[in-house]
């Protein structure tokens, strides 16, 4: 058994850490509400720009297609974090990447990383993976509209230069502070989405452009790019404060019980200890006695 001394110095090492667990998760806590806020309050945007690029899509039957001699090349963008903490948050979406990379390499793509965050820029670095640009952010944000335009930016460069056929992105989608996915979203080549019955039956509109369409659909698509970019981005923030909260919730529950243990383990000693010392002086006094 150990001693007292040793006991006290453990409960005092893990009450230290449970300090610092429970201050981390009220601060993951606080930045995932702003994140939540910042992402609903997206979404509105979000959505109403994909339905004006469909409509114009449908409209102009246009279809953004890869350059004729656009290299049998992919550019996925994987949105990890900088820091760690948060459980198995990072591990869930490299490990995405890396099958959708072999899903990608079946249909005889050639695959490269547009590496967001210092986990996925490490891990890939170790796995001696191809990294087209890696990206890291020491602000606290992670979700930003530079940011989201300089992905947005690469992909749709490339994809006009004819480097790739296909750019797409990978990021974790946030349902609750417990429950956060993995997607995979191929955001280039852009086509029209396809009609059903119902849509080939309705009247066709016809829309008013000024100026051209040639001029307007790069615009579109080009906003279109960075707003999905950026829902990627704050679904990734919102879906990491999540799991970093979470994973700080159980470290101080699981630091609270071993202090607990580590109380009764003190208390069981230290009554053994008092229990030998009154037999040492009950025999002290009946060999006195005797």
């Amino acid at each position: 058994m150990a001693t007292l001394k040793a006991i006290r110095r453990r409960i005092a090492s893990v009450q230290s850490t449970e300090q610092i667990t429970r201050a981390m998760k009220l601060v993951a806590a606080a930045r995932l509400r702003r994140a939540q806020e910042a992402l609903i309050a997206a979404r509105p945007y979000s959505e109403a720009l994909g339905r004006v690029a469909d409509s114009l899509l449908n409209a102009e039957g246009v279809d953004i297609a890869p350059a004729e001699d656009a290299r049998k090349s992919a550019l996925v963008a994987v949105i990890a974090a900088d820091r760690g903490l948060c459980g198995g948050y990072n591990t869930n979406i490299i490990r995405e990447g890396e099958q959708v990379r072999r899903n990608l390499e079946r249909e005889g793509l050639e695959v490269r990383y547009y590496a967001v965050g210092k986990k996925a820029v490490d891990h890939y670095k170790r796995a001696k993976a191809p990294i087209a640009v890696e990206s890291t952010n020491n602000l606290p944000r992670l979700a930003t509209v530079e940011l989201a335009r300089l992905i947005a930016g690469r992909m749709l460069a490339d994809f006009q230069s004819g480097a790739i056929s296909q750019a797409s992105i990978v990021y974790t989608r946030f349902h609750s502070a417990i429950t956060q996915t993995p997607v995979y979203e191929r955001l280039l080549p852009v086509t029209p989405p396809a009609r059903g019955p119902a849509d080939e039956a309705a009247a066709p509109v016809d829309y008013l452009i000024e100026p051209s369409p040639q001029e307007l659909v790069p615009v579109v698509v080009k906003s279109y790019l960075e707003a999905a970019v950026f829902h990627g981005l704050l679904e990734a923030e919102a879906s990491e404060y999540g799991a970093k909260m979470t994973a700080m919730d159980n470290a101080t529950n699981n630091a609270m019980e071993m202090i607990n243990s580590l109380t009764l383990e003190m208390n069981r000693a230290r009554q053994a200890q008092i229990t030998k010392e009154l037999m040492d002086i009950v025999g002290g006094a009946e060999a006195l006695r005797g």
